[in-house]
């Protein structure tokens, strides 16, 4: 069961990173543009190359990584010594929803523009939460077969 959760997380990631994450203006009179993982990350590496290769590692790399690495290891392609590995990249994705959640706060704070949320902010955190959920499960398991406990 948990390895094809995590297997959606493989189809669920992309459609969160092109999701719109929030609603953004500079003046309540004007209307909204959306912006999703990808539209900030192509306005990033616009202005700042090395931060974009940072963000874009973070958001999309790690995360992704994480998952594909998870699944090796539920299907038995993976040693299980890798999930270490894997912990410290699930905690690098998680701290792009703590940028994301920074950004939110500080533009709401100045109170020139207006921000808002939208689903695919929550669909990426349920997606990197879900991910942290199933790298724990995963090595829980994985401590109780070296036990000599059922694996499955």
């Amino acid at each position: 069961m948990i390895k094809y959760l995590n297997l959606t997380l493989l189809i669920l990631f992309p459609i969160a990173w092109f999701a719109p994450l929030m609603r953004a203006g500079l003046l309540p009179l004007f209307g909204l543009s959306e912006i999703s993982v990808i539209t900030g990350l192509q306005s990033l590496w616009e202005s700042d190359v090395f931060l974009a290769l940072l963000v874009t590692f973070f958001a999309l790399f790690a995360p992704y990584l994480k998952t594909i690495g998870l699944a090796l290891i539920h299907f038995g392609y993976l040693r299980r010594k890798t999930l270490p590995v894997l912990h410290i990249l699930g905690k690098l994705a998680m701290a792009d929803i703590f940028l994301i959640a920074l950004y939110i706060t500080l533009t709401k704070g100045i109170g020139v523009g207006r921000i808002e949320t939208a689903w695919g902010l929550y669909l990426f955190t349920a997606c990197i939460l879900a991910s942290i959920a199933i790298g724990f499960t995963t090595e829980k398991r994985a401590r109780a077969g070296d036990r000599g406990v059922n694996k499955n």
